[in-house]
């Protein structure tokens, strides 16, 4: 591994090779080095969860029913700030000593930069969806570990944090892995839509059927106000930040060009009038919307009552 780490080839080639390079000669790691995992204090560490009160309180719920779908396979659930501290975890009693060993604790350091090439660290590094199985983490002693991570951004589309599935089971192949990935990789981007609709309580949301958390909140004037880092991509706005105002229809475009958004937003309103069999007041009942606003949305949609 660490010749592949130093091939400048392989780097270019493979985004694991390009993490032991990193590992090695941007942040002096020995992978044979004998230490233990780094940790914040107490008091740093409740100022990290005090600072990401609401992501926290947001995504206990989305922890809890990951770790119900993975905890009784040995697994623990990790969730970090973007510097890689563990700020909440999850995992069963009788494997609780194991992960306190593993250093997957609240407090923890898990940054590439502590830790080298490792599920959290490198996921946060390259702010994507990553599996660092078992023999591919830099550190010796974290060689029996398989863990899946993936990021997940805030509502401004800055990174938040990294969710993540650890393992020490030796029979866990790979396979097995790939769909606890994508479970965790579903659980971040809930949390993402989560976090990103109790920071707009008032506004309009409106959503793309993607795997990319895609929403834009709208105001009462049918402005966009808001937009996750998906729909920001989707859309071509401001990849981070504070987003300027523009008009919905901007970016919906017309009537007879409707795209995107439009049509998820067309799609649902029919939905709803179709179950409600043509009431109005029903139908809005069930989006969460009053009835005039439904008239006003149909109206713009070009759908006769």
């Amino acid at each position: 591994m660490i010749e592949t780490a130093q091939s400048p080839t392989a780097a270019a080639r493979s985004p694991l090779a390009a993490s032991w390079r990193r590992s090695i000669e941007r942040h002096g790691l020995d992978p044979a080095a004998v230490r233990p995992v780094e940790r914040v204090d107490d008091s740093a560490l409740s100022q990290r969860r005090e600072a990401l009160d609401r992501f926290l309180r947001v995504a206990g719920p989305k922890i809890d029913q990951l770790f119900g779908l993975v905890g009784n396979s040995g697994c623990g659930v990790v969730l970090t700030d973007e510097n890689g501290i563990v700020l909440d975890q999850r995992c069963a009693a009788a494997d609780a000593a194991i992960f306190q060993d593993w250093g997957l604790w609240s407090g923890a350091d898990w940054s590439e930069a502590a830790e080298g090439t490792n599920g959290i660290g490198t996921c946060l590094t390259e702010k994507r969806q990553v599996t660092i199985h078992r023999d591919e983490h830099f550190f010796l002693r974290n060689i029996g570990m398989s863990c899946m991570d993936a990021p997940i951004f805030g509502p401004d589309g800055t990174l938040l944090g990294a969710l993540d599935v650890s393992s020490a089971r030796a029979d866990q192949t790979e396979g097995f892995n790939r769909l606890i990935a994508a479970t965790v990789a579903q659980t971040a981007r809930a949390i993402e839509a989560d976090v990103f609709r109790a920071v707009f309580p008032k506004a309009r949301i409106v959503t793309a059927e993607n795997e990319d958390a895609a929403l834009l909140a709208i105001d009462s004037h049918d402005l966009v106000i808001g937009a996750t880092r998906g729909a920001r991509r989707a859309f071509g706005l401001e990849p981070s930040g504070d987003l300027k105002p523009r008009p919905a229809s901007d970016l919906f475009g017309r009537e007879d060009e409707a795209r995107g958004f439009e049509k998820a937003e067309r799609a649902a309103v029919l939905r709803a009038l179709a179950r409600a069999e043509g009431n109005v007041s029903e139908a809005a009942r069930a989006l969460g919307i009053g009835r005039a606003t439904l008239y006003r949305r149909m109206k713009r949609l070009g759908i006769g009552e």
